[in-house]
């Protein structure tokens, strides 16, 4: 069974930081390409970052510079590590595989930025 558990997201003013962790369980995670995906209000989800199984990076041109992606394959996580928060960041963050894997989302973790 697989299992995709997001955590770190929270509350955060415009140019804040936050950085979001996923665990993994039910997949080899060390072959997988590993994206971390959001999905604002009325929007449909979007990859905005995602590091395959030889650190090949990829980022949406809207995080590009901001956001970086990394993973522990020793501990079977994903991390996104999130800067320069703006308002438009504001969304649910998943973690899946890239392509995803349809029946593994988990519950995501909200990051809302606001002053």
């Amino acid at each position: 069974q697989v299992q995709l558990v997001e955590s770190g997201g929270g509350l955060v003013q415009p140019g804040g930081s936050l950085r979001l962790s996923c665990v993994t369980s039910g997949i080899i995670f060390s072959f997988w390409t590993m994206g971390w995906y959001r999905q604002a209000p009325g929007k449909q989800r979007e990859l905005v970052a995602s590091m395959t199984a030889t650190s090949r990076l990829k980022y949406a041109d809207s995080v590009k510079g901001r956001f970086t992606i990394s993973r522990d394959n020793a501990k079977n996580m994903v991390y996104l590590q999130m800067s320069s928060l703006r308002p438009e960041d504001t969304a649910v963050y998943y973690c899946n595989t890239d392509p995803e894997l349809s029946f593994a989302w988990g519950q995501g973790t909200q990051v809302t930025v606001s002053s």
